[in-house]
């Protein structure tokens, strides 16, 4: 390697996103002046899409994390426990550094707060798991999630609880999954949670005994946030509500769609739809998402001024090279989705994954008469959140290595395709899976004019998914744990 002058490269988080771009840079940059830190509140990894087995029972939790610090010291990048408070990307306004401010989450150094100055910046601190915008909602209220690791551990133990009172009474019990809020993105994950637990119910003998209820901000099933899919189904073109809908008839599974929940209380939701009435519905057991925003970060000046403008939307998610503003659908055109994921004011510092501020939804976004937003947020996480961080790693890499002729990566979401394979069920001989394949994330109609899709958009349900599903599980955490050629397993 040429010589390179000494270079700090700070990423907030150590999810999906800030990891794998963590991996690239320090596999580049290792034994060299280039300096990779990661400031992350959270010591362990976790691998959330398996986080939906830990929370039924069907996996423990230990087998979905692993610790950080070892693995980075490995890598050979410095690890910080803590959160990021401030960004000061114009440092003191007198030649110093830009920097950032965090505080430590460190056993025996909470609340300690220290700052590092950087030259780059990454923000994939990812969400913040918004519970409190809807009352009562999530583990500190009345309803669970699987969320996190502690979460779905959680989960799992009250869904066995609901189980052994089901074989020792018989008494029915209505059991709700779904979305905690109507702005609320991850239906995937909710879709899949659902078919889990019913599941379980049938490998327990108690289906029979259970009301199973999918409960939904999305105005028809098969949406997922991405404003459903078109694709080929033995050789006839369906879409992914028809698709959807077949599983749910088939598993037994009712579905509440359009709906925002406003208040959970013990044992009851409150929620109203799309055409303004209001709703209860009783539960047993409930599993319910909650809405994302982002960290609370603030953007500070060189006087100490709020400069959070230049740096975040109003959600608190990191504005990038996306273009804001248009409210109107019929506007919406693939151009408007970033492709660098650079921010427009500091060409050094960029967002990826759940941290950057999307334009606008991806399915049309819909509220009550009464005003109430009952619209799913565009989904960010999985393959696109990897490769996101790959591409914003290559992208600082040519910059540090080629300065004057560097050029920035692209990965656009309307270019870009996504697997999900969702967990139907469990078992190497019995389990399935609804496997899906989008390509673009985002339509571009401008590409693909008849569905904003290509041809190799498609859906399937069945046990080769599961077996996929189980062998990304194990792929993604060898990856994670930078094993031998990780590099080779793709985003």
């Amino acid at each position: 390697m040429a010589a390179l002058d000494a270079k700090r490269v700070v990423i907030l988080g150590a999810g999906v996103s800030g990891h794998t771009a963590a991996q690239y840079l320090t596999r580049e940059f290792k034994g060299s002046p280039v300096e990779v830190v990661v400031i992350s509140p959270n010591k362990q990894w976790n691998w959330i899409p398996s986080n939906i087995w830990v929370g039924t029972g069907a996996m423990p939790g230990k087998k979905v994390v692993f610790d950080l610090p070892p693995v980075y010291r490995k890598m050979g990048a410095v690890f910080h426990q803590a959160k990021a408070t401030e960004i000061h990307p114009e440092g003191d306004g007198e030649g110093t550094k830009p920097y950032v401010v965090f505080e430590r989450t460190e056993k025996g150094k909470e609340g300690q707060v220290d700052q590092i100055d950087y030259d780059y910046l990454i923000n994939a601190t990812g969400p913040q798991l918004n519970f409190e915008k809807t009352p009562g909602l999530g583990p500190d209220g009345y309803s669970l999630s699987v969320c996190t690791k502690d979460h779905a551990v959680e989960a799992a133990e009250e869904l066995q609880k609901i189980i052994r009172e089901l074989k020792a009474t018989g008494e029915k019990k209505t059991l709700v999954v779904g979305m905690g809020h109507g702005t609320c993105t991850c239906e995937g994950a909710a879709f899949e949670y659902a078919f889990n637990v019913d599941d379980m119910l049938r490998k327990n003998g108690v289906r029979d005994k259970a009301e199973l209820i999918y409960f939904t901000n999305e105005v028809t099933l098969g949406d997922f946030g991405v404003g459903g899919m078109q694709f080929k189904d033995n050789g006839y073109l369906t879409d992914s509500r028809l698709w959807t809908e077949s599983i749910f008839r088939e598993r037994g599974v009712h579905a509440v769609v359009g709906a925002c929940a406003t208040k959970i209380e013990e044992g009851k939701i409150y929620y109203e739809t799309l055409d303004g009435s209001g709703h209860e519905l009783d539960f047993d057991f409930a599993m319910l998402l909650p809405p994302f925003s982002g960290v609370p970060l603030k953007g500070v000046g060189p006087k100490g001024e709020d400069i959070g403008e230049k740096l975040f939307a109003p959600n608190g998610m990191m504005k990038v090279d996306a273009t804001y503003g248009k409210t109107n659908p019929d506007d919406w055109v693939a151009a408007d989705w970033p492709e660098t994921y650079q921010n427009p004011v500091y060409d050094n510092i960029w967002a990826v994954g759940i941290a950057f501020a999307p334009p606008h939804p991806i399915s049309i976004p819909n509220a009550s008469p009464n005003g109430v937003p009952i619209a799913p947020a565009p989904p960010r996480t999985g393959m696109p959140s990897g490769t996101m961080g790959r591409i914003v790693a290559e992208t600082i890499i040519d910059r540090i290595k080629n300065p004057e002729t560097a050029e920035p990566h692209r990965a656009s979401l309307t270019r870009m395709g996504a697997a999900c394979v969702a967990s139907t069920g469990v078992g190497l001989k019995a389990g399935s899976a609804a496997s899906m394949l989008m390509h673009p994330v985002v339509p571009n109609y401008e590409l693909y004019p008849e569905t904003g899709r290509s041809k190799f958009t498609t859906g399937d349900v069945g046990l080769s998914g599961h077996w996929i599903k189980l062998m990304l599980h194990f792929m993604f955490i060898w990856k994670a744990r930078s094993r031998p050629f990780w590099f080779l397993i793709p985003e």
